[in-house]
């Protein structure tokens, strides 16, 4: 029951790696953000208070992201961990250990997919999707075989995400920097932290990173 950190910035990949470990390793992928946004839907009484402070503009505090990821660990005693959003401070890095040796678990590995910053701009800038199947695509790495036709649906509406552009992409990295700076160190000195190449192709960066998980890395 292996319980982890992902870290990478946004296009890194990320969120396809979490969704083949739940899928191959009976893993569940806690996103503070998702909680949240789904505490906030639920109408339970730690939904309103979460609803309540977000209304107001005001963060959530540590206290309430930690019961929330507490109450979701307890819904799968059995299974793996992926973290993804937190911890962002020593202070949350504290709380998760406290968290975890409260149900018997352990942090086992803190996974960085390092990427290249220029070679994430072109990665993210150039993709697209069709308007119609959703099916992706991207300006130089997948194209659409007939210039302005969807392989899948023969729909010729194409979308791009409005944040797809690189000033936004290069602010996310350097927020991705701010936030995770804090808590590499605290792992680092007990031996937690990996590092895979995160500009590898999917399965590339999936064989690294069961490398590490199955300790053959």
């Amino acid at each position: 029951m292996l319980n982890i950190i992902l870290l990478g910035p946004p296009g890194a990949g990320k969120g396809t790696q979490a969704a083949r470990l739940q899928a191959e390793r009976r893993m569940i992928q806690l996103s503070t953000g998702d909680m949240l946004r789904e505490a906030r839907a639920s109408g339970s009484p730690i939904g309103e208070k979460v609803k309540a402070i977000m209304d107001a503009g005001e963060l959530v505090s540590d206290a309430i992201v930690t019961a929330l990821i507490g109450e979701r660990l307890d819904t799968c005693v059995d299974c793996g961990a992926i973290f993804d959003g937190f911890p962002r401070t020593r202070a949350q890095a504290k709380a998760l250990d406290l968290l975890l040796s409260e149900r018997g678990r352990k942090l086992d590995h803190v996974i960085e997919l390092a990427v290249d910053e220029d070679a994430l701009v072109t990665r993210i800038t150039g993709r697209f999707t069709c308007a119609k199947c959703g099916t992706g695509y991207h300006d130089s790495f997948r194209p659409t075989k007939v210039p302005g036709v969807c392989d899948v649906c023969g729909s010729t509406e194409f979308k791009r995400r409005p944040d797809d552009n690189e000033q936004t992409v290069r602010k996310r990295m350097e927020e991705y920097r701010a936030k995770t700076q804090p808590i590499l160190p605290y792992y680092e000195e007990r031996g937690l932290v990996r590092s895979v190449n995160g500009m590898g192709s999917v399965e590339d960066v999936g064989a690294a990173i069961d490398a590490i998980l199955d300790g053959t890395a």
